[in-house]
């Protein structure tokens, strides 16, 4: 379905049920680069069981035309905007990487628009290969099979997927390589760029939960530990065989982690 923000139709993938004003939301955002495709096993379970499920594709990603919003702060006022739009406050928001910058400051910017968070592959400083920007500056494939293997932990890089015959990390270069000119490159610098990381945790009252991969090289574990300490009512969860891209490569554990708290939050039966 499509959702008007700011006279732009932005794409959402509803997990294939129609938005019921009486269910609780959860809004998923996705990292640099990417789109909603990435969250396509855990939408479906959610919309399903209890939900409403909106996982967007910011501006300039997927199927939502525009350019991509220069900073963070301009990508947490346009989620509060497109909840707001959507008829979703207060939701569940749910980020992945650059996303989880966006929702954390989203929250602490319009604390009534967001019930609860969910942070999958955090860090305070979201620092950048100097060799990884290049290759985005340069449009190379290098950029999206660098973000890959080192997105990836080591049972994805054996296979590891509950699909047979699918392979995790050549279908995550083939999702990067779908992302305009451009944008991979300007999204990285602008997560490097953020630094209220720890400050937006501070003024956030709801609950999170911080779910880490355990070969996570991109945000790792103890990089996220900023957070949970300045954020009042937290939850962590290490998915041990995974690394960022937890949701592609542990889809069940993620699934069960999100469905869990939501539902702890929203005494969803």
């Amino acid at each position: 379905m499509f959702v008007s923000v700011d006279g732009t139709q932005a794409f959402v993938a509803d997990g294939g049920q129609e938005f019921d004003a009486a269910k609780p939301s959860v809004v998923f955002v996705h990292g640099a680069g990417m789109d909603h495709t990435v969250w396509g096993q855990q939408t479906r379970y959610m919309a399903h069981h209890g939900f409403n499920v909106l996982a967007v594709d910011l501006p300039g990603h997927g199927k939502t035309p525009g350019d991509p919003l220069p900073t963070i702060e301009d990508m947490a006022d346009w989620l509060n905007r497109f909840i707001d739009a959507a008829g979703a406050a207060p939701a569940i928001v749910v980020g992945h990487s650059m996303g989880t910058l966006v929702a954390l400051e989203a929250a602490a910017r319009k604390p009534d628009a967001v019930r609860a968070l969910v942070l999958c592959g955090s860090s305070a400083q979201m620092g950048v290969h100097p060799v990884l920007v290049q290759a985005a500056e340069e449009n190379r494939i290098l950029a999206p099979e660098l973000m890959s293997a080192w997105g990836h932990g080591p049972k994805a890089h054996r296979g590891g997927n509950i699909a047979s015959g699918v392979w995790l990390i050549g279908g995550a270069v083939r999702l990067l390589e779908r992302a305009r000119p451009g944008v991979i490159a300007s999204e990285l610098k602008t997560c490097a760029a953020y630094t209220g990381a720890v400050a937006a945790a501070e003024r956030i009252n709801v609950p999170v939960m911080i779910v880490s991969g355990r070969y996570d090289k991109m945000t790792p574990v103890k990089a996220a530990a900023p957070l949970a300490a300045v954020l009042s009512d937290v939850r962590t969860h290490i998915i041990e065989d995974a690394g960022h891209m937890m949701m592609l490569e542990a889809q069940q554990e993620t699934r069960r982690v999100l469905f869990d708290f939501s539902r702890a939050v929203t005494a969803v039966d």
